[in-house]
């Protein structure tokens, strides 16, 4: 086996398609014996719109939701206000998607199961992972079965309280960002219309929220309690909350479907690889839910790390190419973790701030713009949709290679177009697989040099090395 992933949340199942797509013998692995029920991460920025779009899925992820609707806000039983939940941001040819989508998770990761078997890929429900040693070649597993596995890499996509995260000894680095005890919860309720995500402030900062969840007949509910409060998360708690909040009876609660309790936290990894063990998601991140960049930041690891795996495995690049992965990534996180918590202390307007469109590498090592002035799109940058002779980019950057704006150089592994689009500026640019551009320059001079290194050029004629 190529990769064992572990865990079958959002991270491990966007690893395993990008891997399946690639021909790369991968397997997910999941403790439990069934997928996520709750809807806890429900809303998907633009930039993971656009990856879905890259992994084919978004179509059926825009048909399990829907857009998010404007906040009502209550006092004593009447409605004293309402706010969107978003800046506006306009759509433009770059960037076609600008509009948080509200994405039950339980039905994201439902989409994203489905694409993954369609595509050969598989999980393996019930497999707890209790152990594991590594050597220069590969990794090998234990499960509480008694089973154990063997693969050349190991990635522990396995969540906040991740077992690979301890058993590698990798420790976390964070803050409390609320002191305050929070609950979320799938409910169904009568007496309230699905127009509006309601919500009932109440004293000392405590507050209440019914948000109806796009796609489903539920509404997802979000308490922040006073400090010191123990959360109830059984029916009749559930339910007594929404009567101590709301002008609602206990009975119009007529279901709890999923509930669970958190103390907003803010945390990273020390190290996101250690030897052929990496770590993704939750395992390598933890955020407030404010702002809804921990979901999106995990998809965001496994497209980053997808393509570099399978350029090693395929032997078209040196296993160095996988310390990018945590040079890229981790820088990235900690943004998104200070951006989550000033989202959640009312410091960052929900916005521009947290689509993810702005996001990018230019300070990374795999990043080369060798412009002595570059135009708008620089090297490091996300790539911008956009249409050259009558092809959309977005359509000619599906799928895992690389693509060149500006030139009609025959590359192995790289499909060329003959212009960028004036957006971009002046200039000749390298489309990594992830969707950034790798490189920049005048002419392609220069561009040979960094495709041996990035792992195309001559590298097909390398031995393995992974």
């Amino acid at each position: 086996m190529d990769v064992l992933i572990v865990g079958a949340g959002p991270t491990g199942l966007t690893l395993g398609i990008d891997l399946a797509r690639q021909g790369v013998d991968a397997l997910v692995v999941e403790r439990a014996g069934r997928l996520f029920p709750g809807s806890r991460g429900k809303g998907l920025q633009p930039r993971t719109q656009e990856v879905f779009d890259d992994l084919g899925v978004l179509a059926a992820i825009r048909a399990a939701g829907g857009p998010y609707p404007d906040r009502m806000i209550w006092r004593d039983g009447e409605r004293v206000g309402e706010q969107p939940m978003f800046d506006k941001i306009e759509a433009d040819e770059g960037a076609p998607y600008t509009e948080p989508l509200m994405v039950a998770q339980w039905r994201t990761q439902e989409v994203l199961h489905a694409r993954l078997a369609e595509l050969g890929g598989q999980v393996a429900f019930g497999r707890e992972l209790t152990g594991l040693e590594q050597d220069a070649d590969g990794v090998s597993a234990r499960f509480a079965d008694g089973r154990t596995l063997r693969a050349r890499y190991l990635v522990a996509a396995d969540g906040g309280r991740s077992a690979v995260r301890r058993t590698l000894g990798v420790g976390m680095t964070g803050e409390t960002v609320d002191p305050a005890p929070f609950l979320v919860a799938d409910v169904r309720v009568r007496g309230l219309d699905r127009n509006h995500w309601h919500v009932f402030p109440g004293p000392d900062g405590a507050s209440l929220g019914l948000c109806p969840l796009a796609g489903t007949a539920d509404f997802q509910l979000q308490a922040r309690l006073p400090v010191g409060t123990e959360p109830d998360l059984s029916a009749d708690g559930i339910r007594e909350l929404v009567a101590a909040y709301t002008h609602l009876g206990e009975d119009a609660v007529t279901q709890l479907r999923w509930a669970s309790d958190f103390r907003p936290r803010a945390a990273l990894a020390d190290r996101f690889r250690v030897g052929r063990a990496l770590l993704a998601g939750d395992a390598a991140h933890v955020h407030s839910p404010a702002g809804g960049q921990g979901l999106n930041t995990s998809v965001q690891d496994a497209y980053n790390l997808g393509w570099k795996l399978g350029a090693v495995l395929k032997g078209q690049a040196p296993q160095g190419l996988l310390d990018t992965y945590e040079e890229e990534r981790r820088a990235n996180a900690a943004a998104m973790l200070d951006l989550s918590t000033g989202v959640h202390r009312g410091e960052v307007r929900r916005g521009k701030e947290t689509v993810q469109l702005g996001l990018g590498y230019r300070e990374s090592s795999l990043t080369q713009e060798t412009r002595p002035d570059p135009g708008p799109v620089r090297a490091g940058d996300r790539a911008p949709d956009g249409t050259v002779n009558g092809t959309r980019l977005f359509d000619a950057f599906r799928g895992p290679h690389w693509t060149l704006l500006g030139t009609h150089a025959p590359i192995a592994g790289v499909r060329s177009l003959p212009a960028a689009p004036e957006s971009y500026g002046q200039g000749v640019f390298l489309i990594r697989p992830d969707g950034y551009v790798g490189w920049a320059g005048d002419t392609t001079e220069g561009l040979e040099a960094y495709l041996s290194r990035a792992g195309l050029g001559g590298a097909t004629n390398r031995p393995a090395t992974a």
